[in-house]
């Protein structure tokens, strides 16, 4: 398409904008993980937490169950470490599935220390 603003064969045209490039030897960090954490309640069953387990972090069912009965004995476990993201997102799946089965099972995540 024609410009309709004619140009001048001597008019000056604008300076290109520089783009920045990184520095050779930038280093880049990486994102800092999260656990993920099961709390016990008397309300949410074993068999849901194990399904949750197996079905949202890839658990077998010998591990899920151990991680069960960490979390029915000592009140809390760790399910998994990962970024943020991921870790956020686990929890809203995994609370969203409680919630729609009518358990109250609570899933928090803290930063990985």
């Amino acid at each position: 398409m024609l410009s309709s603003t004619p140009r001048l064969s001597g008019a000056p045209r604008p300076a290109p904008t520089p783009v920045l490039e990184p520095a050779v030897g930038t280093h880049t960090q990486l994102a800092e993980n999260w656990k993920v954490i099961f709390h016990n309640d008397d309300v949410t069953t074993f068999e849901f937490v194990i399904g949750a387990l197996m079905r949202f972090f890839g658990h077998e069912a010998r591990k899920a169950l151990e991680l069960t009965y960490e979390i029915h004995r000592t009140g809390a476990a760790v399910v998994a470490v990962l970024p943020f993201e991921d870790a956020e997102f686990k929890q809203e799946q995994v609370t969203s599935a409680a919630r729609g089965e009518g358990y109250p099972l609570s899933v928090t995540i803290e930063p990985d220390a």
